[in-house]
């Protein structure tokens, strides 16, 4: 099972590195472009899946670089997402709907499921205005204290 210890012995796990802010706008830039072309739900639902997950991912990653955390591990970052919870810095559920969102991608992308992926483009913009509004209220105390209690 995944979980924070092991996610921190991994090569590609969690690591801290310097907080970087041009990182962290970048993600929050290319999340917002996804989620436009969310916006039309036309597509097949492989690749539905795919942007509606990368979508949330680089909204996570994006909060990531602001903490200056790095992990290559998508696992690892669902864990960490449930720390975040505990710690409230993000809503209740969050990891539950992206570890659903990648099984749904995953299952979609490699083997063709087809599953249906409903797109809540309302819901997913109020994900993305909650997520930006917390990266922006980090301050190098609050980040600061974010890291010091993940390395306990």
């Amino acid at each position: 099972m995944v979980n924070l210890d092991w996610c921190y012995k991994q090569s590609k796990g969690i690591k801290f590195i310097e907080p970087n802010e041009n990182l962290s706008n970048q993600y929050l830039k290319n999340a917002e472009e996804t989620l436009l072309d969310l916006k039309d739900n036309k597509e097949s639902n492989l690749w539905k899946a795919t942007k509606k997950y990368y979508f949330e991912y680089f909204l996570i990653y994006s909060l990531l670089m602001k903490l200056g955390i790095k992990c290559e591990i998508h696992d690892c970052t669902i864990v960490l997402i449930k720390k975040f919870e505990e710690m409230d810095l993000l809503t209740k559920d969050t990891h539950k709907i992206l570890k659903k969102d990648k099984e749904i991608r995953i299952d979609n992308q490699y083997y063709l499921k087809d599953k249906e992926v409903k797109i809540n483009y309302a819901k997913l913009f109020e994900f993305f205005l909650e997520m930006k509004s917390i990266i922006r209220s980090l301050n190098v105390n609050k980040i600061k204290e974010i890291r010091r209690q993940l390395k306990k």
